[in-house]
Order: structure tokens, then sequence, then C-alpha cells
């Protein structure tokens, strides 16, 4: 029995016997991809009303997990369901740092329908492998797969199937899977059944084949650049299930890695050591900040006290304009004193008011208003009609003839007067 079925079967074990309990326990190794599915039938039987046997319902679940004791899931693990009618999954790549170390994940599951919750631990085991890291590793990018789509076994198996047909490793595991919009994809559209993509690193312990070294000749790079698909002869080994993007392909000989540690030497740029840090003493002298406040708020206070000064007497002692103001005020004063006037009409009339004498018969006419008479809305002239007080004199002409001067009284703003309008000449 191949390592990988091993591990298989140990998780199988370990999850139905755990479906008695309320933790379950999972064994997964540093460095392998590690797969959980969060099963909706499972948590089903948790929500009442509790389905008779036989009894098949559809509530609508989802699923919250995290590390216990904190809001989110260590680094390493991700979590993925795309519908509240599909199966959760975590899945990730266990560390080395967490070997020996039990990470309890609590799972949350929510009913949609009745709002019920139930919960359950997940207690991780993270076991050290044989061979970590493996040497070499290359990762693949699947265009026509989603991430929970390559999580399945089944798919997963085929896949990994194909690789050792071309890799022919001793021993050939699946480190880690990404989907593409964690590395910056963006959403397919939602059109010709198009996928997110998912990148799947694998390892072995062998060398990459000749197969795989293909896509670094200069021929496909040059391909790769101008965005044309290159020529991989084993590229019809996954094109039946998977259609991999052989420009994406990333290959890394572990063994081949410089480390990157350099040691420190001392020179310029370099502070000598300075010894062992001495905090300061408890014993320290307190110190008066009274004095400080005080010139903190003074000297703005002062400063804004004087620009108010200069600015009061600007705008009220040097205010240009007050002789028209006054000389405003007056007019106000005189045009009231005479609207009360013209309401007051016990003073001596002007000499145009006084009694007129007719030019004929000599009689004197009365004024034709009293002295109560309001005359504010008297129009200033009136229009020319014939009057009561109209009169035609006939005057002679040199030749004999008579000429006809036509007189007529007007009144203005209520006064009689007389005035020569107009003359004709008599045939």
């Amino acid at each position: 029995m191949s390592p990988a079925t091993t591990g298989t079967f140990l998780l199988t074990v370990y999850t139905l016997f755990s479906k008695v309990h309320s933790d379950r326990n999972v064994y997964p190794s540093a460095g392998v991809l590690f797969v959980h599915v969060l099963e909706r039938e499972y948590f089903k039987g948790e929500f009442p009303p509790y389905p008779k046997p036989g009894e098949v319902s559809n509530d609508p679940i989802t699923f919250n997990t995290n590390l216990m004791g904190y809001p989110d899931r260590p680094g390493w693990l991700r979590y993925i369901q795309r519908t509240p009618y599909s199966d959760g999954v975590l899945y990730g790549s266990p560390t080395a740092e967490n070997v020996g170390k039990p990470t309890i994940i609590e799972i949350t599951a929510y009913n949609r329908r009745t709002f019920e919750t139930a919960r359950h631990n997940l207690i991780i085991n993270i076991m050290s492998a044989e061979e970590f890291p493996l040497p070499y590793q290359a990762e693949f990018f699947i265009k026509n797969m989603n991430v929970e789509e390559m999580l399945a076994s089944e798919v997963l198996g085929d896949f990994l199937g194909a690789v050792k047909n071309v890799w022919q490793p001793e021993r050939l595991n699946a480190i880690n899977i990404t989907s593409a919009l964690d590395r910056g994809g963006r959403v397919p559209l939602p059109i010709n059944d198009m996928k997110e993509g998912v990148y799947v690193m694998v390892g072995a312990d062998v060398a990459f084949s000749s197969c795989l070294r293909e896509v670094e000749n200069p021929q496909n790079q040059l391909r790769c650049s101008q965005e044309m698909e290159p020529v991989i002869t084993c590229d019809k080994k996954f094109r039946t299930h998977f259609h991999i993007d052989w420009c994406k392909i990333s290959l890394v000989d572990k063994t081949k890695q410089v480390s990157t540690y350099q040691e420190v030497v001392r020179g310029e740029g370099i502070l000598p050591d300075g010894g062992e840090y001495k905090p300061p003493s408890d014993s320290l002298k307190s110190r008066d900040y009274y004095t400080d406040f005080l010139v903190t708020l003074a000297v703005p206070s002062a400063v804004a006290l004087v620009l108010f000064l200069i600015l009061a007497y600007i705008m009220c002692c040097r205010r240009e304009g007050v002789i028209q103001l006054v000389h405003h005020s007056s007019i106000q004063k005189s045009t009231k004193e005479l609207r009360d006037m013209s309401k007051n009409r016990e003073i001596a009339w002007p000499l145009s008011t006084l009694p007129v004498f007719h030019p004929v018969t000599g009689e004197v006419i009365p004024p034709t208003h009293t002295d109560n008479y309001d005359s504010t809305n008297m129009p200033l002239m009136q229009a020319q009609q014939n009057l009561p007080h109209q009169t035609q004199i006939p005057q002679p002409q040199t030749t004999g003839d008579f000429r006809l001067t036509t007189f007529q009284r007007f009144e203005v703003n209520g006064i009689p007067e007389e005035r020569k309008l107009t003359e004709a000449m008599s045939l």
C-alpha cells in the first residue's frame, strides 16, 4: 500500500469514527496538501425539526470557520463554499512550524431557513513528513478548472496521475492549490462556461523530465512573449481533462538554490556596539508644567486681544461714509416732516389760490376747494374739457372782423387758474 493510499485510508477512518462525537481529529502532514470537506448532510441532523429516517431535507446551510480563540483561520488554511446548497471545503498546506501543535478549528453551521446553528470542532494534528520539502517542485496553471472542482479527490487524483506519467517520479505529492483570484486574476464572465483557473503545485523526488523542460527553450519562450501557445510534446496527456497554460508553469529546483544568508562584516554604515541598554532610573525629578501652561495660553490670548482691538478701531472709529450716513438721516427726517405737513392744510395758502376776477364781468370767483380738501391724490394737470368757467371773448380786428379768443380755467392741485389756450381767426 502506497503512502498516499495509507494517508487517505487513515483520514477516512478518523472521519467516520469521529462522526459519533462533536470533535473530529485529522492528521495531515507538513508540506502536503490538506483537504477537508464540510458535508451538509452531516449537519442536517443537528437542526430541529430532526428529519426522520428516509426523509430528505434541502435547507440552505452555510459555514463559518475560525481558529479557536481567534476571529480567523490560520494563515495556511483556506475555506471556500460557492452556494448554501453546496459543501464547504477547508484546504491548505500545513507548515513545519505547526508540527506537533494541535490546531483547533471551530466550525459553525447556519441553517438559513430556520436560523438554527450548530458548532463542532476540527482538531488538526500536523505530523512531520518523511522528506520535507520535496527537492523538485512544479506549479501548473489549469485554465478550465475552479478551485472547488480541483479539490475533489477524483479530479485531483486524475491530475496527479497525468503528472506522474510525464515526470516518472518515485514519490509525488500535491503541495498546494491556489485559486487564480488569490493571485490577482479577474473574475471570468458568465459566458461559455468560463472558469477562474487554479494553480496546482506538486513535488517529486526526481529531477524534471525533458517534457517539462521544453517550455524553457528559446523557441517556446519567444512564443510565450508573443502570447502564443508553446509547443509541448506531452501536452496531449493533459489535454483530455486539463487545459494547462504552459507559459505560466514554474519549475523550482531546491537543490540548486543558494542560501541568501550573508555574514555581517562590520565597517562603514554599521553602528558600533553600544553595550547593553540601560533604561532611566525611577528616581527622576518631577517637572512643573504650570508656567508652560500659562505661557501657552497667555501669549495667543494676548495676540488675539490686540488684533481684536485694532479691528474694532478700524471698523468703528475710522469708518468711512459717516457724513453720508448723517446726510441720509437728515433726508429721512425731512421726508417725514413733508409727509406730515401734506396731511395738515391749516397753513397759509399760496397766492395762486387767492380769489380771482372774472375777465368779462369782473366778478370775484371764490376758490373751488374748502380748507379741509385733500388734494394729495389730485393729478398735476387735468385734461382740457368744456368746463363751466370756460369763456370765449370776441376781439376786434383791424379789418373789421372779429377774432375769438378762448380762455379756460385750469385747476392745478385743486386750485383754479385762468390761462389763454388758443386763438382762432374768424372768417
